[in-house]
């Protein structure tokens, strides 16, 4: 398949502030485009730190599912990565149970709550603003768990401690030397901060995405803007950087795009790019 000017066979797309605008959605250039590039023969792979059931709906936009080249997603930063076909979970990767209930240890005596996350739920100990928040940004379902700490022992994919960003920044350092080596910490919205399993990001899903496929890291293309994308765009053979996105984001990238993500930013690059 002729992939235009750069040989690529799957494109990986962060969602919040890359392929969705600022009102959530993906413009019209971009789906058209995306789709195009699916005709091509080539993987289009929603990247997101959303649980599966909060990608479908964008994966549906697209109208690519029904593809071979739209049957996979990528969730939880990189922990899961889902067959639509297939019907289940091909990859996963979870926090274990002593660094959960450590977490939420240390975050409760900061005056924080925990959550964490199946493909279509959100389990916490507490419904308070911050949940509420989180139910709406994902449109998962929510759900308070009366043993949340019983409940956290059978381990997951991702934890996620809301709060002010100024509390999370610290907090961020606290658990980072506490849990070194043994789960990724970062923030992937300023008021998120999120307890990965270690060596896992959206960058190794892909790698281990493409290799499966046959084809290797260095044919992909990563499109991102923040923390939570940066070992996409580190590890992906073409990473891009949306212009919108953070400077740091932008100094690894291969590329940056010349419009944003309100402004069709990713439909104009793969225009220029590949189609």
């Amino acid at each position: 398949m002729d992939s235009g000017k750069l040989d690529v066979k799957l494109i990986a797309l962060d969602l919040d502030d890359t392929l969705l605008n600022d009102e959530r959605k993906i413009t019209d250039g971009t789906v058209m485009a995306l789709r195009a590039c699916a005709e091509k023969g080539i993987y289009i792979v929603l990247c997101s730190g959303r649980a599966e059931d909060a990608i479908l709906p964008f994966v549906r936009q697209l109208e690519i599912a029904g593809r071979e080249e739209g049957k996979f997603i990528i969730a939880i930063n990189g922990c899961s990565i889902y067959d639509m076909h297939k019907r289940q979970q091909v990859f996963c990767q979870k926090v274990s149970s002593d660094i959960l209930l450590a977490a939420n240890r240390i975050a409760e005596e900061h005056g924080l709550k925990s959550e964490v996350y199946t493909p279509d739920t959100i389990y916490y100990a507490e419904e308070t603003k911050w949940t509420k928040l989180d139910v709406d940004l994902c449109g998962l379902k929510g759900k308070t768990v009366e043993n949340y700490e019983d409940f956290l022992q059978q381990g997951f994919t991702k934890m996620l401690i809301p709060g002010e960003p100024e509390e999370l920044q610290n907090l961020q350092k606290i658990l980072k030397a506490e849990f070194a080596g043994r789960a990724v910490i970062f923030t992937s919205k300023p008021y998120f901060l999120e307890v990965l399993p270690p060596n896992c990001g959206k960058g190794e899903a892909v790698s281990w995405l493409s290799n499966e496929l046959g084809f290797g890291v260095e044919k992909t293309m990563g499109f991102g803007d923040s923390m939570n994308d940066e070992s996409l765009i580190r590890m992906a053979g073409y990473g891009v950087a949306m212009c919108n996105g953070l400077s740091q984001i932008k100094e690894i990238a291969d590329f940056v795009t010349d419009f944003d993500n309100n402004h069709d930013g990713v439909g104009e690059f793969l225009k220029k790019y590949l189609l």
